[in-house]
């Protein structure tokens, strides 16, 4: 559907995974020989928290679509947000956006089905883990992290957002709770819902089954710019 326009990013949220998109995408399209045409906005990641904390999805949407205006005038004709928080108000963004959306969530969605997965835990902001995804996911029964545990993953996903990968050992203590929560909980696979997850996590290195909503977002993306891609599963 949106084939061959300029793709707007509303970067920032955080700086790394807005990154991780902008390569991704390049990467993708100069394997076929094509130049991106992309323009990024920077909001910031605080301000999302703050409508977030207040459970305010309408005044989320409404900062979000300042960004998406400043896209659409600099002359894009779809959008989407390389972050999982701020898909908090996606319903209230999908029905007031000037763009097209990229909705993380469809691909997600449309993998657990693939999958036939019931049971699964979610690694990404308190928000994400608290929230249960936003009730977005049917069919699924999601298994929150202890207490202690989501603490640990909140903190340790916003140090990633504000100061990148560092060092191994939110690698090393991830991975050891992923295992914890797959033997403990009887979980099928670890959502990873949050991009900044993919700046430690890849296909190479993450011996658990999961599955990395960043990854899907960027293929959903891709495949709307520019067709059919193989799969990189």
């Amino acid at each position: 559907m949106h084939k061959g326009r300029c793709l707007g990013l509303v970067g920032g949220l955080g700086v790394g995974a807005t990154i991780h998109y902008y390569e991704q995408l390049v990467k993708a399209h100069e394997a076929q020989g094509r130049t991106p045409d992309i323009v990024i906005a920077h909001a910031e990641t605080s301000r999302v928290f703050e409508f977030v904390q207040a459970r305010d999805p309408t005044g989320l949407a409404e900062y979000l679509n300042r960004f998406l205006h400043r896209l659409k005038a600099a002359g894009a004709g779809a959008a989407a947000i390389p972050a999982l928080t701020p898909h908090y108000c996606v319903r209230e963004l999908v029905a007031s956006s000037p763009l097209p959306l990229f909705n993380i969530f469809d691909p997600l969605i449309a993998e657990l089905a693939a999958r036939a997965t019931r049971r699964v835990a979610i690694f990404g902001t308190r928000f994400v883990m608290e929230s249960d995804l936003f009730g977005l996911l049917e069919n699924v029964e999601i298994v929150r992290p202890r207490p202690d545990e989501v603490d640990y993953i909140h903190n340790t996903y916003v140090k990633l957002a504000r100061e990148g990968r560092g060092s191994e050992e939110p690698f090393r203590r991830l991975t050891a709770l992923a295992h914890s929560l797959r033997a403990r909980d009887n979980v099928d696979a670890i959502i990873l819902g949050g991009t900044d997850l993919s700046l430690i996590f890849n296909e190479v290195n993450t011996d658990f089954p999961h599955i990395d909503c960043a990854a899907l977002h960027l293929q959903a993306i891709l495949k709307g710019l520019l067709g059919d891609l193989p799969s990189s599963r």
